[in-house]
């Protein structure tokens, strides 16, 4: 009577030792194979997607000296950027624009988190309401004033991390 006493407490035990564990792996096998879908969603995002900047100017005429191209009494420099990809790309103000002189490059916000201050950037979309497959972003930096003549390096980072970029002469 005792080993069948002791027998279906072993059980008892075996039974609650399991349910326990079970309990304590399965939320964590469940939130890592949560993380490898969102990893995997976001690789296929980043696969998808491609841009190309396919060509970058300022406001100069051929003999090298300012001309307000577009009427606003600013020096711009002007930026198309193609997506390539098989994806539409979202979240434009969420961009990252790094532009400067070759070496001494910095962050350009956006106009909406500027502040007022220059320089920022908008964009504005060619050939589409939105950047889908296709479309080409014409963004523009808006100056206080002229920039100085010599080599220039531009990268644009999609929100998604996707990049290009380009060196170009003023």
């Amino acid at each position: 009577m005792d080993k069948t006493i002791v027998t279906a407490f072993m059980v008892i035990i075996s039974v609650v030792a399991s349910v326990l564990v079970f309990n304590s792996l399965y939320p964590a096998i469940q939130q890592s194979s949560d993380a490898m879908v969102i990893m995997k969603s976001r690789l296929d995002d980043r696969m998808k997607s491609q841009i190309e900047i396919v060509h970058a100017s300022g406001e100069l005429n051929s003999s090298g000296s300012w001309q307000d191209a577009n009427g606003d009494g600013r020096f711009n420099v002007f930026i198309w950027t193609k997506n390539i990809g098989s994806s539409r790309i979202s979240g434009l103000d969420r961009v990252d624009l790094f532009f400067g002189p070759e070496g001494d490059f910095t962050r350009i916000p956006h106009e909406s988190t500027a502040g007022g201050s220059y320089p920022y950037w908008t964009a504005s979309l060619e050939n589409d309401t939105n950047w889908n497959p296709t479309a080409t972003l014409q963004i523009t930096i808006h100056f206080s004033g002229t920039l100085a003549s010599g080599r220039y390096f531009i990268k644009v980072i999609t929100p998604n991390g996707v990049e290009d970029q380009i060196f170009m002469g003023l």
